[in-house]
């Protein structure tokens, strides 16, 4: 019998508002685990989180809860599965806060932190895949990367096999299509601007370029392989 386990410890600078909304997640998680069905009580129970949570998650039409269940993989289990506390402040003006766990819901903190958290972004964090005995298969890692725009998440599985890819096959990091001018040298596709900057590709997988409808230019368009990113 082997146990395993997904860990995680970090800081993160936020204001005290935003401590303040997620000491309130945390404590709407503890409500959740022992409050039934019933609407009224679910509403008392809400309402009683304060006007700041209502705000960063707003009542749904069925349950006051729905939007911040909608942070966990799995709603019926709303928990965060991590330990918070608080460190000494670098500065008066922020609050220093530190999140750990063995069984970390790297998901729902994620989620938590982009709804909570927006004076901190763009902000990420490391967890490790662990097991307490040397089972082939079962240690790994990976990072969660929040910005203004959403939550990432990257895995070292993905990683090791995007890196043994490379070897086998051209084009494990995606195409870009191309055309070529005379004057203006070489333009890579746009799925919504069309033709422009390298840094503005559209990157395609084997299978989307086979199905891309091609445009219609002077030069015929063609595939290029995206080269291995920079390695750190």
């Amino acid at each position: 019998m082997a146990n395993n386990y997904l860990k995680a410890s970090f800081l993160i600078e936020v204001t005290p508002a935003e401590a303040a909304l997620i000491d309130c997640a945390f404590a709407a998680s503890d409500l959740l685990g022992d409050l039934g069905d019933e609407p009224a009580a679910r509403l008392a129970a809400y309402s009683g989180l304060g006007p700041a949570f209502a705000m960063a998650f707003p009542p749904g039409d069925d349950d006051p809860f729905e939007k911040f269940l909608a942070l966990f993989v799995d709603p019926a289990y709303p928990t965060f599965d991590c330990d918070l506390s608080r460190r000494e402040p670098r500065s008066a003006d922020r609050v220093h806060l530190h999140f750990s766990g063995e069984q970390f819901a790297i998901d729902a903190v994620g989620q938590l932190l982009f709804a909570a958290a927006k004076s901190a972004l763009p902000f990420g964090f490391e967890f490790s895949l662990d097991c307490d005995r040397l089972v082939p298969g079962q240690f790994g890692g990976g990072y969660v990367a929040i910005t203004e725009h959403g939550v990432s998440f990257g895995h070292s599985s993905a990683l090791l096999d995007r890196a043994i890819g490379r070897a086998l096959e051209e084009g494990a990091d995606g195409y870009v299509l191309v055309t070529r001018h005379a004057i203006h040298g070489l333009s890579f596709w746009n799925r919504e601007a069309g033709f422009g900057r390298l840094a503005d590709a559209s990157i395609f997988s084997e299978a989307e370029a086979s199905r891309l409808d091609m445009p219609i230019t002077d030069d015929q368009p063609e595939w290029l392989a995206m080269p291995a990113p920079l390695r750190f």
